[in-house]
């Protein structure tokens, strides 16, 4: 209670001798969760990077900065050592230790966490002293710093506290006190929580990073998710809202030219492709029975075949997408614009392939897809859908918002869905190994966290494992080979990077950022 007080104190010295500099933000979805390990979904992080910090931060430029540690270095080939920032506090009070480290870094290692890819080569953390820790790896990790600028720091003492001492299950629907409350160490402080109503933030006062002249003035962040297109658009309009992140495409044009108002565009380093089942010996919500469609490359060939993407980047996303055949687009390291091309659109082709795979008059599915993620997620799976009707695949959308669809495809309940991937290592191993190896939950990060296609591919392993402790031209060979497996094997169809407009009053001044994080911290209003 007394850090409570001490707190709400500090904030009204500031704002007393500063002027309050609110932004009212909106989105089409609410996190889900509020645990800082349990969903790697970027709906979850957008809210909680105001609030926790990681030990490396992403500098504006998307590179590595320090944060919560002040220098790392290799001290040997499989030995990290990071120099902690000193005199750090989380909300609650607690000083922020090695201790700490350690146990965020184990935490996002549970089972429960979606987090597993970024610490899956760490064997133990060692605190050397109060403010100085070790991590060493199983492997040579040439891209560690990268992967822990992803892992947010937790309070001990706090999580144990209140008994979330590992990440909330979502799968099984679980609730534990990190749903609705945080305790970080970050810019902003979580005042008050309304899922999918509002959530309120206030600056801390007291975070290290305030000292920095280059951060911004923001002293109130007001949240609230907003579903509908119109009504975020009207509540932008109507100045009920400062900043809309998904503004709708077919707006973009009204917002660009209406007084007031302004509009930042540019490329996410975000894929949106479709994944299939192609495990299960029989097809689940298919009219096929003792047999999978999936498991035959014509099959997945077919589908391909019948997508056309240049409709869909013009009538679906109104020219704001730039279509591809690669798993990744030219920002992540490994990118090779030699593998990057799509099967032709060719609907007679792709009848000609079902035909050949034993299905002349085609099959019926249930294709899955997020209402309310990405940019018009549920309009392109209603053009793939009608595009694979015209070829004889029956398709039934079954689109729903963000938090039912990713607990429905984590329990691998799905024939196939619409996936959008960034990338926030800005490395191709992590796009590879969360998605395409070979699935363990078992081995948690190590074997397809988000594989829930289920694709098992034994050359993929391979040349994901090459990838994990290979430097230079040997490194890049091994990226350019699973490429072109990928490309070939068909394990996902590729559809299109997506661009990303922000809207907002013409008074904001925020970084324009390629993984559609806004970071408020560097936000001014004038």
């Amino acid at each position: 209670m007394r850090s409570f007080w001490l707190a709400a104190l500090a904030v009204a010295l500031f704002l007393s001798g500063a002027e309050a500099r609110s932004i009212r933000w909106a989105a089409s979805g609410d996190p889900n969760t509020m645990d800082p390990h349990s969903q790697n979904v970027g709906t979850v992080t957008m809210v909680l990077q105001q609030i926790y910090d990681p030990l490396i931060a992403r500098s504006r430029s998307l590179g590595l900065e320090p944060a919560l540690a002040t220098a790392w270095e290799q001290l040997e080939p499989m030995r990290w050592r990071f120099t902690l920032r000193p005199g750090v506090r989380f909300h609650e009070g607690e000083a922020f230790t090695a201790d700490d480290v350690v146990f965020s870094i184990a935490r996002a290692q549970a089972p429960s966490s979606n987090f597993g890819t970024f610490v899956d080569t760490i064997t133990r953390v060692e605190p050397v002293d109060a403010l100085t820790v070790d991590i060493i790896t199983r492997i040579i990790d040439p891209i560690l710093p990268n992967k822990i600028a992803s892992i947010f720091m937790m309070s001990r003492a706090w999580s144990e506290r209140n008994n979330a001492a590992r990440p909330q299950n979502t799968r099984n629907r679980e609730e534990t006190h990190t749903v609705r409350n945080v305790n970080g160490t970050g810019a902003f402080r979580l005042t008050s929580r309304e899922p999918d109503v509002r959530t309120v933030l206030t600056r801390n006062t007291d975070w290290w990073g305030w000292a920095n002249p280059n951060n911004g003035n923001i002293t109130e962040i007001i949240f609230r998710p907003i579903a509908s297109d119109a009504t975020r658009v009207a509540a932008l309009m109507s100045n009920e809202i400062d900043f809309v992140l998904d503004p709708p495409l077919q707006d973009l044009q009204r917002l660009r030219t209406a007084p007031g108002l302004r509009v930042l565009e540019g490329p996410e380093v975000r894929t949106i492709f479709i994944a299939m089942d192609v495990a299960r010996d029989e097809l689940l919500y298919s009219d096929v029975r003792g047999r999978n469609p999936f498991r035959d490359l014509r099959v997945r060939q077919a589908l391909y075949h019948a997508i056309d993407i240049a409709a869909i980047q013009r009538v679906t996303m109104r020219g704001q997408s730039v279509p591809t055949g690669a798993l990744f687009p030219e920002q992540v390291q490994g990118y090779d614009p030699a593998q990057d091309q799509r099967l032709p659109y060719d609907p007679a082709r792709a009848r000609a392939l079902l035909a050949e795979a034993g299905y002349p008059q085609g099959f019926a599915l249930t294709l899955d897809c997020p209402n309310n993620r990405y940019i018009n997620d549920e309009q392109i799976c209603q053009a793939v859908a009608a595009m694979w009707a015209r070829v004889g695949v029956r398709t039934a959308l079954k689109s729903q918002p963000l938090a039912p669809f990713f607990a429905q495809i984590q329990r691998a309940d799905t024939s196939a869905y619409l996936l959008g991937w960034g990338v926030p290592t800005l490395d191709a191993l992590y796009s590879f190994q969360s998605l395409l190896s070979t699935r363990d939950v078992s081995n948690n990060g190590d074997g397809g966290t988000w594989n829930y296609g289920r694709y098992s591919s034994p050359a993929m392993d391979a040349l994901i494992e090459r990838m994990k402790t290979q430097s230079g031209p040997a490194r890049q060979a091994a990226i350019s080979e699973a490429l072109r497996l990928y490309r070939e094997d068909v394990p996902q169809i590729p559809l299109h990077h997506q661009m990303i407009p922000w809207a907002m009053r013409s008074n904001i001044q925020i970084p324009h950022m390629a993984n559609n994080q806004p970071y408020f911290r560097w936000a001014v209003v004038q």
